[in-house]
């Protein structure tokens, strides 16, 4: 199932002169939007064209929200999600684990659907709150992949704010900053590996860089979100 935004560049880094803004973005994807935070700063996307391909954009400062998409996959159709990114640099002062550095240039996004009774009381407040500021509920589980300055790749963090929120780091330190980075991940294996249990349907995916804990600046690209229902991998 194609849940994208872009087409694959197939191409390693490239200049930043060569990606120039191209459409209005909710025109160009539709069944996307764009989604803010109450009292954050809105990071900026838009469709690009580099190297002939269609990516997606984005400059944050000091800034949260995210591009996203509802979707419902049921869990036992869930296979393989298949993504890239490139990331202009790291956030100095950024460490997931911690409230004041939960920033990421990079993240890609999986809701998952669940048994929401088993919420902790912090958690179950989170939600109400979450309902009243945003009109959507906390989530029953959320896995995100994400680039981190130091934390090795397979490393879970825990969101330092509730433990429905998890993240998996698939990319680490500098080295591979301004090249285009492609991942194939087992879904149903990295939810488990993140939230001890088996996932339940995926409700939607999302692209985020943030940058408001740390007060900082990042830029990055996206291509595609493919994903792979299991019947299509047997």
């Amino acid at each position: 199932m194609l849940a994208g935004c872009a087409t694959s560049t197939g191409e390693n880094a490239a200049d930043e002169a060569e990606v120039r803004a191209e459409t209005p973005l909710q025109a160009s994807i539709p069944g996307w939007r764009h989604q803010t935070f109450p009292g954050k700063r809105a990071s900026q996307y838009r469709v690009a064209t580099e190297h002939g391909a269609h990516v997606i954009e984005v400059d944050a400062n000091a800034s949260a929200s995210m591009l996203k998409r509802e979707l419902r996959i049921e869990s036992d159709d869930l296979a393989y999600a298949n993504f890239s990114w490139r990331v202009s640099h790291l956030l100095r002062d950024a460490d997931m684990a911690q409230k004041q550095g939960d920033d990421s240039p990079v993240r890609v996004v999986l809701v998952f659907e669940g048994d929401r009774s088993i919420f902790s009381a912090k958690d179950a407040m989170l939600s109400e709150l979450a309902l009243a500021l945003t009109g959507e509920e906390l989530p029953y589980a959320t896995l995100m992949y994400v680039w981190s300055n130091k934390r090795k790749p397979e490393t879970v963090i825990v969101n330092p704010r509730t433990s429905r929120i998890r993240k998996i780091v698939v990319e680490s330190g500098p080295g591979k900053l301004n090249q285009w980075q492609s991942y194939k991940r087992d879904v149903r294996a990295d939810f488990k590996a993140a939230f001890g249990e088996p996932p339940g349907a995926l409700l939607g995916v999302a692209l985020m860089t943030d940058t408001d804990n740390t007060q900082s600046t990042a830029r990055a690209w996206y291509g595609p979100v493919m994903l792979e229902a299991a019947r299509q991998v047997r």
